[in-house]
């Protein structure tokens, strides 16, 4: 089995598709600290717009159920669990502002950081996960122990903050033990929305350090090794040797098939030994201009002046011009424009020998 290479192999860049079959299974970069952002900041909003007249609603509520204790009698457990369940319920319902608006910025929390997907195998259940050593190896695993400091550091930074605030407003709490009873709620709600202003200020800042770090850390992880860089070129552009194999096959039939149309031919310029080119015009099938059937350097020129000279194909000899047509001509395709001129004047040649012959 093969290890994971180490950081220090993987000098590359992540590749686009890295990145996205990456992504595509569930391994994106999630800071939890930009989700304990939103959520301080959303508790700060409901602090300011919501908790006071809930303050109220829940005092007005107690008050009701201790002015008519009589209707409450707590003579039995059942009569006792029905007191308290009254109780939980109002709290439950005059809390449930506070949790919806919580839920709502988790949601937009992991919105903001990456874009919703479904990924099944994160969700599948795996043996692995019941395995002491595994177990143990994620309990005490650089990430855990990386995520408990990281804790520590910031619960410590948060109380260290807040205690500033509240030693800050010493005065402040001590003059509230000589206000009115009724003056307590407000002077309260105060302070509260002062530490939790600077909470959040405080969060953010360490959210945006440790969103930057996640992000960082995933694209480090994520980077390749020059052999995988490799593997994956190979597997989008195919292995070179098939490859090679894959074009010399089809040049092979290629140039059969070139080979096969020869006897066709109309004439063959040929330099002696090096190049050759065949061309087709027959104007009564058609031709309106000489079209190339083959041409070839070397070994496949002899083969192009050996078959047509054995089909009675006329070789001309004409160096610079066989050199010529060798370097500018396409196979199936007619004769270039500035050729027309000296392959006419041969075929013309040509076509006056034949008459001759004729006669």
């Amino acid at each position: 089995m093969s290890e994971e290479p180490d950081k220090d192999s993987k000098t590359e860049e992540p590749s686009a598709k890295k990145i996205r079959d990456t992504i595509e299974k569930g391994d994106v970069p999630v800071s939890r600290e930009l989700t304990n952002v939103f959520s301080v900041a959303t508790l700060l909003v409901v602090a300011y717009f919501y908790l006071p007249s809930f303050a109220i609603s829940l005092t007005q509520s107690l008050q009701g159920i201790l002015a008519n204790a009589g209707d409450w009698p707590v003579d039995t457990p059942s009569n006792t669990m029905n007191l308290v369940a009254a109780i939980m319920k109002m709290v439950i319902l005059g809390l449930a502002p506070v949790i919806l608006p919580l839920l709502v910025a988790g949601v937009v929390s992991a919105l903001v950081q990456n874009q919703p997907r479904m990924v099944l195998n994160r969700i599948a259940p795996k043996f692995n996960r019941i395995s002491p050593a595994k177990g143990l190896e994620r309990l005490f695993g650089k990430q855990t122990v990386r995520e408990f400091f990281k804790s520590i550091f910031k619960f410590s930074a948060a109380g260290m903050v807040a205690t500033i605030v509240c030693l800050s407003q010493m005065d402040f709490v001590l003059h509230q033990l000589i206000v009115e009873s009724v003056r307590i709620p407000a002077s309260v709600q105060q302070l509260a929305l002062q530490v939790l202003t600077v909470l959040v200020l405080t969060i953010a800042i360490l959210g945006a350090a440790d969103l930057a770090f996640v992000r960082q850390d995933w694209w480090d992880k994520i980077k390749m090794t020059r052999q995988e860089v490799k593997d994956e070129h190979k597997q989008a552009e195919g292995d070179p040797h098939i490859k090679m194999r894959t074009r010399s096959i089809a040049r092979d039939r290629a140039r059969k098939r070139m080979i096969a149309q020869v006897p066709t031919a109309t004439l063959v310029v040929a330099n002696p030994t090096h190049f050759a080119v065949a061309m087709r015009y027959r104007p009564l099938e058609g031709d309106t201009v000489p079209r190339v059937l083959a041409k070839g350097q070397d070994l496949i020129a002899l083969k192009i002046r050996e078959i047509a000279e054995e089909h009675g194909v006329p070789v001309i000899e004409d160096k610079p011009l066989a050199r010529s047509l060798y370097k500018a001509v396409k196979v199936d395709t007619d004769l270039p424009f500035e050729f027309f001129v000296p392959i006419a004047r041969i075929i013309r040649v040509l076509m006056d020998k034949e008459r001759s012959l004729k006669k």
